[in-house]
């Protein structure tokens, strides 16, 4: 299916396993190789899908500057927006405590960029799914936090988990670009490699 990327060494630049999974899922043979200290900061001015795109830049440029000349590097960010509010990941339990109360009962906006890396170039794109939350106890959410523990998760939750069957009224968008890949516009994206 990927002949195109035959001459490419691909490399996820994740740790996630929710971005491992779906990337397999598409068929692509891949190894995983994470760079720490990348500066994930950006500036105050910037807002929604140019906060995640200004990430997943920095990330992409990281890796350029050390990888080999067949390699293709995946990079990705995700965020989470409410009321022009970036939500990352929670510090603590009291911050997913307090994200997730911004987010119960109302609508929030997932948006994960992705960078398509190779030695001479870079392609960004960003995904954004609109997802509803129904109003969330205190008890579910603490429930949630003791269990799960969300602390790797923009907005203080995972899709995939507990809080995602309890919790998600509706969506609109990619569902597995809320757990971390929009892997249907991956998938787009790859087949223009060349």
């Amino acid at each position: 299916m990927f002949e195109n990327l035959q001459k490419y060494h691909v490399v996820l630049a994740s740790n996630s396993p929710r971005r491992k999974e779906l990337l397999a899922n598409l068929g692509i043979k891949f190894d995983v190789r994470t760079l720490h200290g990348i500066d994930e900061s950006y500036p105050p001015e910037l807002v929604g899908e140019e906060v995640a795109l200004h990430i997943v830049g920095k990330k992409a440029a990281a890796y350029q500057a050390t990888m080999a000349p067949d390699e293709l590097v995946v990079t990705a960010d995700t965020i989470v927006c409410v009321d022009e509010r970036v939500l990352g990941k929670p510090a603590d339990a009291d911050d997913a405590r307090a994200m997730l109360r911004m987010l119960s009962g109302r609508q929030h906006h997932v948006v994960t960029a992705v960078g398509i890396t190779t030695a001479d170039r870079t392609r960004t794109f960003a995904v954004t799914t609109e997802v509803t939350f129904a109003q969330l106890s205190d008890e579910v959410i603490d429930h949630y936090i003791e269990v799960y523990r969300p602390y790797d998760k923009a907005g203080a939750y995972g899709i995939q988990e507990w809080i995602g069957h309890v919790g998600v009224k509706s969506i609109n968008g990619s569902f597995f670009n809320v757990m971390g890949l929009p892997v249907q516009r991956l998938f787009q994206e790859l087949q223009k490699i060349n």
